[in-house]
């Protein structure tokens, strides 16, 4: 599977079978389940895991938690306003050999 192909795939009401846990989290927050992406990435331990456990949090709006998991995925929490379309795209990006 493609970035463009997982991202065509949001017009859908499932996700894709067989997506790796951490995509499949970054596909359910695409969709606007912000609640089923953190359910899924919450109890991963890859630096991935937590840098979307972090951006989840970010988006939330839960900044000492999220500054929390920057810390643990060893990234630096974006400034207040940096768009969060692009650090999606950014952790994607960062994790599409798992496509």
């Amino acid at each position: 599977m493609t970035k463009a192909e997982l991202i065509g795939s949001l017009k859908n009401a499932s996700p894709p079978a067989g997506l790796d846990p951490l995509i499949l989290s970054l596909w359910y927050d695409a969709k606007g389940d912000w609640h089923k992406a953190h359910e899924i990435v919450q109890d991963l331990t890859s630096k991935a895991a937590e840098w979307i456990h972090a951006y989840l949090h970010r988006k939330e709006g839960d900044l000492i938690n999220a500054k929390y998991w920057y810390m643990r995925a060893e990234q630096n929490m974006p400034e207040t306003g940096f768009d969060l379309e692009a650090e999606w795209n950014n952790i994607l990006d960062s994790i599409e050999d798992l496509l």
